[in-house]
């Protein structure tokens, strides 16, 4: 399938895992791709992958701190340079922060969990819905958790994050539903990338591995989820066959936050 040829993608967070993962699938659509990280090596590595699979790929590379307005509108005006408009936009950069319970939660941690995760899907939306509602059209995807729709414990500064972005994603439908943007987010649950595996070694740096078996036992699937089978859905959320998917939060999380 090339259902991206001709389009402009912008991807925030492509350094690694999801976005990562997100960056490869939608540039085997056809996709000419915008990729964001404040890791420019792991831009690099992401660039490196597509590249050898897909020699004729279009590549901008911005390295920026999404937490920073400027720098958010600093990828947006590079966007419009390079190709002269935004068609779908994965609005994936996010972190965890340190565990703890919310008595003890350091306040700059959350400040700094949250400036991130809501601030800059915020500063994300808001820079890139003016291109689109000029457009007339276009496809944004938020990434949220399912820690965006249950409480995790030990996360206070990820799951108000979170939450904050899917009330930001069903208010953003809300208002331009009517221009022809389509706006939806993901709440991915236990996924295999390097943040999650980050998390299993906050609570043992040793065996972590062996705390990922236990971990899964309560999903229905027995099994952590794959950032490919994530990308899988991100595509078909920014194509134009889910376009009457709006204002919809939708789990990918092997059914473990239906689970009584």
């Amino acid at each position: 399938m090339k259902r991206f040829e001709n389009k402009v993608v912008v991807i925030t967070g492509a350094g690694s895992g999801l976005g990562h993962a997100a960056a490869v699938r939608i540039a085997e659509e056809g996709a000419k791709l915008v990729l964001v990280d404040l890791n420019s090596d792991g831009l690099k590595k992401t660039e490196e992958t597509i590249t050898q699979k897909i020699p004729t790929s279009e590549i901008l590379l911005v390295t920026a701190n999404v937490a920073e307005e400027s720098e958010v509108k600093k990828y947006v005006d590079a966007t419009i340079e390079k190709f002269g408009t935004i068609d779908g936009f994965f609005n994936n950069a996010g972190i965890e922060g340190k565990q703890n319970l919310t008595e003890d939660f350091g306040t700059d941690e959350f400040d700094k969990v949250v400036s991130v995760n809501l601030n800059g899907v915020f500063y994300g939306l808001k820079h890139v819905l003016k291109v689109m509602k000029e457009k007339g059209q276009g496809s944004i995807v938020n990434t949220a958790s399912v820690g965006g729709i249950r409480g995790v414990g030990n996360q206070s500064g990820y799951a108000a994050s979170k939450h904050g972005v899917v009330g930001l994603t069903r208010n953003s439908a809300i208002e331009y539903g009517q221009y022809g943007i389509s706006i939806k987010a993901i709440a991915p649950g236990a996924i295999m990338t390097p943040m999650v595996e980050a998390s299993l070694k906050q609570i043992d740096e040793e065996n972590w591995e062996e705390v990922g078996k236990e971990f899964v036992q309560p999903n229905p699937m027995k099994r952590f989820g794959k950032p490919e089978e994530v990308a899988a859905l991100v595509a078909f959320l920014l194509s134009d066959e889910s376009q009457f998917v709006h204002a919809a939060v939708i789990p990918i999380d092997g059914g473990q936050s239906y689970k009584y």
